[in-house]
């Protein structure tokens, strides 16, 4: 249940003006968290669970958004 406290405190964190290295940290983190969740999940088939990755998904994906930039196609 460790991992699960630690998500959650991970969650709660502010994610303002951040340099690329902080994002790239910010990435890797919430995936390692989000692998660790799912193999509890598999265990447990808990519902909370699949909804704190969730939420952790979205944060790595608004983060990697801002990473990688937009797509040319967007653009257009």
């Amino acid at each position: 249940m460790d991992i699960i406290n630690e998500a959650l405190e991970f969650e709660q964190t502010k994610f303002k003006s951040l340099s690329t290295s902080d994002r790239v940290e910010i990435s890797r983190k919430a995936k390692a968290l989000i692998l660790a969740l799912n193999e509890i999940y598999k265990q447990k088939k808990d519902d909370k669970i699949m909804d704190i990755m969730k939420r952790l998904t979205a944060i790595k994906r608004k983060v990697e958004k801002r990473l990688h930039g937009r797509s040319l196609i967007a653009n257009i």
